[in-house]
């Protein structure tokens, strides 16, 4: 019984040892008790012990325990023990009971390293590595799991585990107190034969020969809790036992007495029945020495003349339990191994269990345990998986030999093979990979599968076969190939082991003599054909010994893997039994004639019986020498037409299955194409292909009538894809054999070369045609590749359904195909890769037909068809049909959905609306596009430039787009740091209109203002910590970038840029082949305009410098040899090539300057050679320069002019043209530029101050006054500007002055009753535009050369202008504005019969009708506030003592731009030299100091006079065209702002600006100021009539605001009110004024304050009928303060002036109507 005992709370330890405040503990360091330990611990870590505890942060500890309790029963059962533990963990008074012990346990605890040194397996065996023998080691325990662990013996183990339990001798007679018990392995009955298998403890040897249990002191029936463990012998026969001998152990010793005498006996036989006995026992125990033979018989048997304690009942318990990879310890497991064993060694009769088998019934037997092997445990059966499936095979392949007589178990064996593969696959659900597979069943095909007969001999005879062993060898985990990770592998299996070495494969052979070809030529006899010089795959010539592994690449290979062996081995000198059948074979029949129910399970995991065949078949031709046989004599035909059958009945079941059970249909499809697959490295390919097309169409009569073809097209794409995975794919697709028929008996290179096409008069050749088509000789020569490229024609077409998984799909595969190419050593030689390019010529027809549903990366609508529409003029897609699939040929060979007639051809005819279809995703189309320019950079120049003369413009013109689409498609973006910014800008833009409505209602404060500024410097507002918020995950999908390092990001920035530069020289190299194409061509105009367009785009994008420099070379080449293209022509292309060299020019590599100025000479020089003047040149460079400098950021002008001199330069070194004046020329040209460069300078010193850079660009602008071209440009790049900064009305003017100047221009050309008649048409929009009517006749000569040459001089540019305008006006709310500019747009729209653009203007305009209607009020929007600024002091140079009137955004407090301009001027002049006047009074200069800068600030609003009132009715009218401002100053005649109401005077400043606002700039110059002073009476009269309009306004408001109306009503009828009503009327109406002169306004007050006293009655009277009864006190006030303030001002009120005109001397009565009488008196 044990003394004591204590326990551990492992979760206490784990969670305390991470903690980062621990302190490990020192040797001898005295740790508190384990409950004194348990309450540091955190609240939420003393939980159950199921807890599961992190062991990330765990460090090695050490833990003293100090708490033992003394053992007080005999045993403590484990209900009892779990009663202890919880008690311990919840202290209660239970624990008070048990007897404490003292005692010191030290325990270090460490996590184990991932591959621990020094390690010992269970076994005792050192396990690799184990560096050092002397090293302290590290004992592996064998786990004995609580569940079911489901894994096979990879290594041996034979390990059985005794443990005694209990003894009862209380009735044994005698000293027998002090017990234990002795344990042996016997081999036999003498005592000699005790075999030294048990493990000895750690301070003994490893194994020893006996083992005790501890004494258990003074107890008959002690209780026992050791374990012993024993090394089981391989091999164990009926004479094995174990002996257990009991013993008395004396603790008194006598004289002559032994210290331990034995006291009993009993014993455990190992075998019954051919099996190990295991599990608990309750022995008899004998008093006598156990009689002879004993070892045979069980205690249980009562042997005669033996004594038994207690009668032979059973008084000792022990349990043993086996570890092993030798007995099954299952009865259905053990029959089956036993009969098949017995059928092995022929030995009969047997004894299995009672019955005898005789040869007999042990056929019946042998059959009932094969069915029974379904009723096997699920762990066993997994644990021996491996060898019950070896001797099914065995059973299947040697048919055992009863009676003389075979007895044919194969169908048997094959329905138990099905039920264990479905069983384990069952079992290991779980760890199934990707595509359904069990990596057990794999690793068996892989490393333990071996055909029986092979293995290696034990008794002498032929040397053995070398085959990967069937265990695997022992290591830390399971080797990663044992899961066969092949979801991406290709099968690399290698045909040419079928060859005599160097020669070519006779099925090759023979298909290449078929054609009649010479092959002289032919790749396959080359130097690169397997064999010959420079073979990628050699091999050793015969008998040389040499192992064949040498030959296979086995780290790719899977089938190549199981052809591990020697070739050299000479054939087994036995002849095999006449009973013996190949397992491929017997597979492939029991499955073609299985049952229904087999049949089933079978299917269920077909990949693994295809994988036994294909080992099998593997195998049968290595060890059978067969591997040089031909492939049409190495298997019979019987066995060919069951793959045939077998084929045929699998593609049925995945066709029938594919809308019942599509995850089945799926698994079987892959199954059955990577078993094609492989078959094609073993079997004859011709008749491979027979079954690939029997597939085919199967599945294309099913197609017919399937209800969702897409799933059908989709496994049959899967299908296609992994048969072309194949190692020798292209060796399959017969790549060197021309299509027949040839095009002449004799091609000769001079043919083949020729400008011959369309262009010409000669037919096309058939056989180029045919090779860049899917026509029907190319599919028959190239099979598989002709399969693919169907397949991916198929996807592609528009009618498809499900088409965006058939796209990807579709074209990934091609693409990976393409990827394996690439990173082939074998098709490294260009010559063999342009081979392998023609199997894929075709992908360009089908890419080119396929560009209106590819993904437009290109910006701009309609740009991928631009060049396909500008060459589409007169041929309407004809010669565009020989690009078309045969129906009839793709039903045959691909088994497609094309019915003859019934679907459009794939590239029939131009991009028309009905080939519009789904749209390609992104990727997609730039996947297809990677392929695309793959083809075109490895495929034979000749070969595509005489493709490219058979095809008609149209298809040339897709060609083109095709290559412009390549471009865009792989444009370099950098690196795009500033991603987020701009996302966070975005939303910040999103969240304006809430911000505006809270600053205009004031429920937003600064505290607010500021929280809310601190929440958006993060994305998601205030959540903290969002990296390790679990229920936040979108910060992660954003972007991937946020993971990843920068090394990482700048290595796929790399990447992208090697892949632009890539793309961009394969587009150049093929505009090279098309250009020699075109060249003698008649229709060369128009093609080689778009060529020139797609060189501009690609000098226009991100390039690197390598690109540019051959960009730039072709571009000069196309402009040397064609320069009617830009001299000739449409100016548009001379303008942006213009700009796209200036652009260069200014690069920092010096090597691109040079090659852009280069060019940029070379035009120049080429448009003098022409006209004797380069003017075109000239406008264009002049224009394009203004365009860069104003719209580039980072813009470098240092070297630009760099460039610009290096152009002079040239000029003047220029011998050809020293006569002339071009140099002359030039140089006023870059005199120009240089000019412009200044103005940049200064802009650039502007670049804060957005006032003053406009007003430069303004400037700029006003001095191309005289040269349209550039004021335009200039126009455009102020609008840019405007935009970017949030001006939104200012760009639409701009945009409005731009359309009128083109508008002046277009007036000139023709009178068109459509068109604007010049700038007139826009002074609704702005009065300011009439400034563009300066272009007159003697300005503007349409006719001159260069001069309104660019794109917008056009009505379609006028067009562009005015909707530009339209929606810039739509941005800054003018909606009424947009309706002036759509009524000069429509007109034009309805000439031209747009009626497409008519539907969206009218739709806009309804939108903006809308919205006027929504915010008719006008608080919704705030058009502007307007300040007057002035500068004062000589720092400000030409602004000194200027006055402007700016535009601020809306809701500009006065604050707001006095910091602005205050920090802007102070950064510029510095510190303490900028002040701020801070009133409005007149600035009096000579009191300033002249050492600083003063700025003046005042608020002005809108002044209208009365008549203009009259038309400025709505918001709008008063907040457009605004030329006059107003700003009021008070002030007393002793200079104070304020003061008594008789003093209080008020300057009125009426402020007149040069222009209207809004202009095309956000300040203008105030060019007329007036001044007008209000006497104190006039003040007040102002002020009354203010007051007088307050009232009226809240009285007449609709809908009524009571609110309001109180609030105006108390502030004019209140008592408590400063200078209210009743003061202003005391002071000024008390008294008449002795001054006559002041009489009208004394009379005028007095008239005021009588229509103030109406209105407040109005209002009382309105607010009478508004309030509610909780307001009649408050209302009933009121009217006694009126009353008040009535009776107040009635004396003041009623008082009469003095007569101010003298009477006449007439009758009153006749003239007392006379106004006369009102004359002035005399003064």
């Amino acid at each position: 019984m044990p003394f004591a005992w204590t326990a551990v709370h492992l979760a206490n330890i784990v969670s305390s040892a991470g903690q980062p405040d621990r302190d490990s503990d020192s040797e001898g360091e005295r740790r508190p008790a384990w409950t004194d330990r348990r309450r540091r611990v955190p609240q939420d870590r003393t939980s159950s012990g199921d807890d599961t505890c992190s062991f990330s942060g765990f460090r090695p500890a050490t833990l003293t325990v100090t708490n033992f309790f003394k053992q007080e029963a005999e045993r403590l059962s484990d209900e009892d023990l779990f009663k202890f533990l919880a008690d311990m963990r919840r202290p209660t008074s239970l624990l008070r009971r048990l007897r404490p012990v003292t005692a010191q346990l030290k325990i270090d605890i460490s996590p184990a390293p991932e591959n621990p040194h020094f390690c010992l397996s269970p076994e005792l065996l050192h396990v690799k590595p184990y560096p050092d023998p002397r090293g302290r080691p590290t004992k592996e325990i064998l786990e004995f799991p609580a569940r079911e662990v489901y894994a096979p013996h990879t290594s041996y183990r034979n390990l059985l585990y005794v443990y005694p339990h209990s003894l009862n001798f209380s009735s044994r007679q005698g000293s027998v107190r002090n017990l234990t018990v002795r344990v042996q392995y016997m081999a036999g009955e003498d005592p000699s034969q005790a075999l030294p298998v048990i493990f000895g403890k750690s301070s003994c040897s490893e194994f020893t020969r006996e083992a005790f249990t501890p004494v258990v002191y003074h107890n008959k029936s002690p209780e026992f809790y050791e374990e012993f463990k024993l090394r089981l012998p391989a091999c164990v026969t009926e004479n094995h036992h174990l002996l257990f001998t009991f013993y008395h152990v004396s603790c008194q010793p006598r004289p002559g007495t032994a210290l331990e005498i034995p006291v009993g006996f009993t014993w455990i036989p190992l075998l019954q029945h051919g099996r190990l006995r295991t599990g608990p026992f309750c022995l008899p125990v004998s008093v006598d020495q156990p009689p002879p033979s004993y070892s045979v018989l069980t205690p249980d048997v009562a042997l005669p003349g033996m004594r038994w304690v207690d009668g032979h009942k059973g008084v000792f318990s022990v349990e043993l339990t086996a570890v092993s990879s030798v007995h099954p310890q299952d009865p259905h497991l053990d029959k089956f191994f036993t009969l098949v064993h017995v059928l092995e060694e022929g030995v009969f009769p047997f004894r299995l269990k009672d019955p005898m088998l005789s040869e007999g019934t042990v056929e019946q037997e042998l059959r009932a345990s094969l069915a029974a092997l379904r009723l096997a445990s699920p762990e066993l059966l997994v644990t021996f998986s491996h060898h019950v499936l070896d001797k099914l095979v065995r059973l299947v392949v040697r048919p055992p030999i009863i009676g003389g007589q075979i007895v044919n178990l194969g169908r048997g064996a094959f329905e138990a093979m099905a039920h264990v593969v479905s069983l384990v696959h069952r079992s290991l659900e779980a760890a199934q990979d990707a595509r359904g597979h069990c990596p057990l069943l794999a690793a068996y095909v892989y490393y333990a599968f071996r055909l029986p007969g092979t293995e290696p001999s034990l008794h002498g005879g032929a040397p053995p076969v070398t085959v990967q062993p069937a265990t695997l060898a022992r290591g830390s985990g399971r080797p990663t190939s044992l899961y066969l990770a092949r979801s991406k592998s290709i099968s690399s299996s290698n045909p040419d082991l079928a060859v005599a070495p160097g020669s070519v494969d006779d099925e090759v052979s023979r298909i290449l003599a078929s054609k009649g070809i010479d092959r002289s030529h032919s790749w396959v006899n080359s130097a690169y054909a397997p064999g010959g010089s420079k073979a990628v795959l050699r091999r050793a010539p015969p008998y040389c010994g040499a192992d064949p592994r040498q030959a296979i690449d086995c780290s790719s290979s899977r089938t190549c893997s199981y052809l591990e062996g020697s070739s050299s081995a000479p054939p087994a000198t036995q002849p095999r039994p006449t009973a013996q059948k190949l397992l491929h074979e017997e597979l492939a029949l029991q499955w073609v004639v299985s049952g229904s129910a087999v049949r089933e399970a079978v299917l269920q995991h077909a990949w693994f019986f295809f994988q036994l065949m294909v080992k099998s078949m593997a195998l049968h031709l290595l060890l059978g020498q067969r591997l040089d046989t031909p492939r049409k004599l190495r298997f019979p035909g019987r066995f060919l037409d069951d793959i045939a059958a077998l084929v045929g009945s699998v593609g049925l079941e995945v066709i029938t299955r594919v809308h019942k059970d599509a995850e089945l249909a799926e698994r079987l499809n892959a199954s059955l194409a990577f078993f094609l697959s492989d078959l094609l490295s073993l079997v004859d390919r011709g008749f491979i292909f027979s079954l690939v097309r029997a597939h085919y169409k199967q599945v294309a009569t099913r197609l017919q009538s399937a209800p969702n073809p897409a799933v059908l097209l989709t496994l049959r794409m899967d299908f296609t894809r992994i048969l072309c995975s194949h190692e020798h794919y292209v060796t399959l697709n017969l790549p060197c054999c021309p299509l027949s028929p040839p095009a002449s008996p004799s091609p000769s290179v001079s043919s083949t070369t020729s400008q011959s096409s369309t262009f010409s008069s000669q037919a096309p050749d058939p056989k180029v045609t045919s090779m860049f088509e899917l026509s029907g000789p190319f599919r028959q020569q190239h099979f598989l590749a002709g399969l693919l490229l169907t397949e991916l024609a198929l996807a592609l077409e528009p009618e498809a359904e499900g088409v965006s998984l058939l796209h990807k799909k579709a074209i990934s595969a091609v693409h990976s195909l393409l990827c394996s190419h690439d990173a082939d050593p074998r098709y490294a030689e260009a010559t063999v890769r342009a081979r392998v390019a023609e199997l894929y010529l075709p992908l360009l027809s089908l890419a080119r037909d396929t560009l209106p549903r590819l993904h437009d990366f290109a910006e701009g609508p309609g740009q991928r068809s631009r060049l396909a529409s500008m060459l589409d003029s007169d041929t309407e897609g004809e010669g565009d049909i020989g690009g078309t699939i045969n129906p009839s040929v793709a039903m045959a060979i691909a088994g497609g959905p094309l019915a003859p007639g019934s679907r459009a051809s794939i590239s029939q005819g131009p991009a028309t609306a009905a080939r519009s279809g789904c749209a390609l995703s992104a990727e997609s189309s730039r996947t297809l596009l990677v392929c695309v320019l793959w083809v075109l950079k490895n495929a034979e120049p000749a070969l595509l430039q005489r493709w490219a003369a058979d095809l008609a413009l149209p298809q040339l013109g897709r060609l083109l787009d095709l290559l412009y689409l390549c471009l865009a498609a792989f444009e370099y973006k950098g690196k795009k740091a500033f991603e987020r910014i701009n996302s966070l800008t975005f939303k910040k833009s999103l969240d304006m209109k809430a911000r505006l409505e809270e600053a205009i209602l004031g429920t937003i404060g600064a505290r607010q203002e500021m929280v809310r500024r601190s929440r958006e410097r993060s994305p998601f507002g205030n959540q903290e910590n969002v990296r390790w918020r679990k229920s936040i995950t979108h910060w992660r999908q954003t972007s991937d970038r946020v993971d990843k390092t920068k090394d990482e990001m700048e290595h796929e920035a790399l990447v992208d840029g090697n892949l632009a530069t890539e793309a961009s020289l394969v587009v150049l190299d093929t505009l090279e082949i098309i250009v020699q194409t075109v060249m003698l061509s008649e229709a060369r105009e128009s093609v080689l305009g778009a060529i020139l367009k797609v060189v501009l785009y690609s000098l226009g994008s991100a390039q690197s410098a390598l690109f540019l420099q051959h960009g730039l070379a072709t571009q000069r080449a196309l402009v040397s040899k064609f320069p009617e293209l830009l001299f000739e022509e449409d100016t548009e292309l001379c303008a942006d090539l213009c700009l796209r060299l200036l652009r260069h020019c200014g690069s920092r590599i010096s090597t691109i300057r040079t090659q852009a100025s280069a060019s940029l000479y070379l035009l120049m020089r080429q448009n003098f050679e022409i006209g004797n003047n380069f003017a075109r040149v000239k406008m264009q460079v002049t224009m394009s320069l203004s365009s860069l400098v104003g719209t580039t950021q980072n813009f470098s002008e240092e070297h630009l002019r760099r460039s610009l001199k290096t152009i002079l330069t040239y000029a003047e070194e220029d011998m050809g043209l020293r006569d002339s004046t071009f140099a002359e020329q030039v140089q006023d040209l870059m005199f120009n530029l240089h000019m412009i460069l200044t103005d940049t300078v200064k802009m650039k010193e502007h670049q804060e101050d957005p006032e003053m850079l406009i007003d430069l660009m303004y400037r700029i602008a006003r001095g191309y006054q005289g040269s349209p071209d550039l004021r335009l440009t200039w126009l455009q790049n102020m609008a840019g500007k405007h935009a970017e900064l949030g001006n939104h009305a200012e760009a639409a003017q701009c945009m409005v002055h731009a359309a009128a100047l083109v508008a002046e221009y277009l007036a000139l050309l023709e009178d068109s009753r459509h068109l604007p008649v010049g700038c007139v048409s826009f002074q609704n929009i702005s009065s300011n535009v009439l400034e563009e009517s300066a272009i007159s006749d003697d300005i503007l000569s349409p006719d001159e050369e260069g001069f309104c040459s660019g794109k917008h001089f056009t009505e379609l540019g006028l067009v562009g202008l005015l909707e530009q305008a339209a929606a810039y006006f739509t941005m800054g709310g003018l909606y009424e504005a947009v309706n002036e500019v759509y009524k000069t747009l429509i007109p034009i729209l309805e000439a031209h019969r747009d009626y497409k653009k008519l539907a969206a203007v009218h739709g806009k305009l309804q939108e903006a009708f809308t919205k006027i209607m929504h915010q008719s009020s006008g608080w919704e929007r705030v058009f502007g506030t307007y300040f007057r600024v002035g500068f004062y002091g000589a720092r400000f140079g030409d602004l000194d003592e200027q006055e402007f009137v700016y535009k601020e955004p809306s809701i500009t407090k006065l604050a707001e731009i006095s910091h602005r301009l205050e920090e802007f001027y102070t950064e510029r002049f510095g510190e303490d030299v900028v002040e701020i006047i801070k009133d409005s009074n007149p600035v009096d200069k000579t009191k300033l100091d002249a050492q600083k800068a003063y700025i003046q600030i005042t608020y002005v609003e809108p002044h209208f006079d009365t008549y203009e009132l009259k038309d400025r009715v709505t918001y709008f009218d008063r907040n457009y065209g605004l030329r006059t401002f107003l700003f009021c100053t008070p002030f007393t005649p002793d200079g104070r702002a304020h003061g008594e109401l008789p003093e209080q005077h008020k300057r009125k400043t009426l402020l007149s600006t040069d222009h209207a606002f809004p202009y095309i700039k956000t300040r203008i110059r105030v060019c007329h100021r007036e001044e007008t002073v209000l006497t104190p009476v006039e003040v007040a009269i102002e002020d009354m009539q203010k007051k007088t309009r307050e009232l009226a306004f809240a009285t007449e408001q609709d809908p009524p605001d009571a609110k309001m109306l109180q609030m105006v009503l108390q502030g004019s009828v209140g008592p408590t009110v400063n200078q209210g009503p009743l003061e202003v009327a005391q002071v000024f109406l008390a008294e008449i004024p002795e001054d006559p002169k002041l009489f009208r306004h004394h009379n005028k007050l007095r008239l005021c304050f009588k229509d103030f006293c109406k209105k407040c009655e109005d209002a009382l009277r309105k607010n009478k009928a508004l309030i509610g009864p909780d307001q009649k006190e408050y209302h009933r006030e009121l009217e006694r303060n009126y009353s008040r303030l009535r009776e107040a001002l009635q004396p003041l009120l009623t008082q009469r002036l003095p007569q101010l005109l003298a009477p006449t001397t007439t009758s009153g009565l006749r003239n007392s109507l006379n106004r006369a009488s009102f004359r002035k008196a005399d003064l």
